[in-house]
């Protein structure tokens, strides 16, 4: 799990939508296990690369089994198969969610809503997973289960999830590398050891951050 941190502003959300095709390049490449994702049909790259971006509406009413099953689109082109229905099922259970696929998405609260569109992109069964601030919107408790989620789903799935982060500290507990953005550009990169320190995060955020022991890893402070 990398997580991409940054102030307001600072290009998170660009970059990972760029990466996901998702945004034009004005310049440069972008390449994801190997493929350029400006020349990669995009038949093939949706079997690579997973998006979930931070507008999730659907206008049409939707169970949770059927907006989950969206995910298996490139697989399956609509016409689903038993083994599709199979993957479908495991990502609904993976996400405990099981008592709820068949109830409707406005019928959910926010922290379900989040969990089954997470389902949705785990259900495509691609390597690489790109999430925009799924904590938006969250309470405290519910992104501690969204994370906790994610970080199953990269040890058990093993899959790569890269994902845009406001907090600094759930950055710092649940990701194996951090990648720092400023004005456009990746200023840091490294393992949350090697980013949360004081001076690194005064320098990226521009305010001033102190870096203590916490019971289950380094926390940081704003003043």
């Amino acid at each position: 799990m990398t997580a991409l941190v940054g102030p307001n502003g600072a290009g998170k959300s660009t970059l990972l939508t760029m990466v996901g095709r998702l945004l034009g390049l004005d310049a440069g490449t972008i390449e994801v296990a190997g493929y350029d994702v400006t020349r990669t049909p995009s038949k093939d790259l949706a079997k690579i690369v997973s998006v979930l971006r931070q507008e999730n509406h659907f206008i049409t009413r939707l169970t949770v089994r059927q907006l989950v099953a969206f995910g298996r689109f490139p697989h399956s082109k609509g016409r689903l198969t038993v083994a599709d229905e199979e993957v479908i099922s495991r990502a609904i259970d993976f996400l405990d969610l099981t008592e709820l696929e068949d109830r409707y998405l406005d019928q959910l609260s926010g922290g379900q809503r989040q969990r089954a569109y997470v389902a949705m992109v785990l259900c495509q069964e691609t390597e690489y997973v790109l999430l925009d601030e799924p904590l938006n919107n969250l309470d405290m408790r519910h992104s501690v289960q969204m994370m906790k989620h994610l970080r199953r789903a990269a040890a058990e799935l093993d899959r790569t999830i890269v994902i845009v982060l406001h907090d600094i500290n759930f950055a710092g507990h649940y990701a194996d590398h951090i990648c720092a953005v400023k004005d456009g550009a990746v200023v840091e990169f490294g393992t949350p050891a090697e980013i949360m320190t004081d001076d690194v995060l005064t320098r990226v955020f521009d305010t001033p951050v102190t870096v203590v022991d916490g019971p289950n890893g380094p926390l940081a402070v704003y003043y």
